[in-house]
């Protein structure tokens, strides 16, 4: 199979670049279908976006396996693009860990992104965080390592150490994960420049998270990329600029009375539509019509 037509290869291949790969995060596949109309070169399926956007709950452990798969299944039939999967702590100890790639990578998933949180885990900028031994994390590297049956299914490990216990720690536990077989490393939620300068030049490719409003100082991703930033994840953008749409448009109907398809306020009819693929629905009734 060519780069072209493998996603996980293409991905590989982008991230090896190291020049700040600018991704997008969903919450539901209608977002993935923004994102790929926007132009960006691949995907990622927020545990985030998901629990606010499925549960209207806060990111808390609260989703589970099947929540994800089904999502990630639909995410993966909406779009064409690399698709990478927050799958949290992978739902439990290293076994749970190999159901949970062989569930995603099946629904078709090119990635998958685990973090060594204690679980029930919480998101990376709330306070109070707590992370397990990073031996058992390593554990839980390599039975994803293993698990995966295409050598192009990407394995990202997560350490949350940094606010736990400091940037050295994190740094150690990012440099034991790699040796364990991740492919990629994240260490979320650092605070300064000179952190954020120290990750990049970790031996493999590097993920920043820049959550709006975080902790996490926000750079143009040109400069990530200067610094070696392989990719530059806004897991949760879409989902709060719809969160500000919604509030902004359902509020001058609260007002007025009345909403009329006004193209600064909502999308028209139309752009909903050529989103969801209505011709070629169309198309197809016309084909099959007995």
């Amino acid at each position: 199979m060519t780069t072209a037509a493998n996603p996980g290869a293409l991905l590989r291949t982008k991230l090896n670049e190291r020049r700040g790969l600018l991704v997008p995060g969903c919450g539901n596949a209608l977002a993935a279908r923004v994102i790929e109309s926007l132009g960006f070169e691949a995907v990622y399926l927020s545990g985030a976006g998901l629990t606010n956007s499925f549960y209207g709950a806060p990111d808390l452990g609260f989703i589970h396996l099947g929540d994800v798969a089904q999502h990630t299944a639909a995410v993966r039939d909406a779009v064409q693009l690399p698709l990478i999967v927050d799958a949290d702590t992978g739902f439990g100890n290293a076994l749970n860990v190999r159901q949970t790639v062989r569930t995603l990578e099946r629904a078709g998933a090119n990635a998958i992104q685990l973090e060594d949180q204690v679980s029930p885990k919480r998101c990376g900028h709330f306070s109070g965080k707590a992370v397990i031994d990073a031996g058992e994390m390593s554990g839980k590297v390599k039975a994803a390592v293993d698990a995966r049956a295409s050598a192009d299914f990407l394995v990202i490990a997560r350490t949350d150490a940094c606010a736990v216990h400091g940037i050295e720690d994190a740094l150690a536990r990012a440099e034991r994960y790699a040796q364990a077989g991740a492919d990629v490393t994240f260490v979320e939620a650092p605070t300064g420049i000179e952190e954020l300068r120290r990750i990049a030049r970790l031996p493999c490719p590097q993920v920043v998270n820049i959550v709006i409003g975080g902790k996490t100082p926000a750079l143009a991703a040109e400069e990530f990329g200067r610094m070696g930033f392989a990719l530059v994840l806004y897991a949760n953008a879409a989902l709060q600029g719809a969160v500000r749409g919604m509030v902004d448009a359902l509020g001058r109907l609260r007002r007025d009375g009345i909403l009329a398809e006004d193209p600064a306020v909502v999308a028209t009819f139309a752009q909903r539509q050529a989103l969801v693929q209505k011709d070629l629905f169309d198309d197809l009734e016309r084909r099959y019509a007995g």
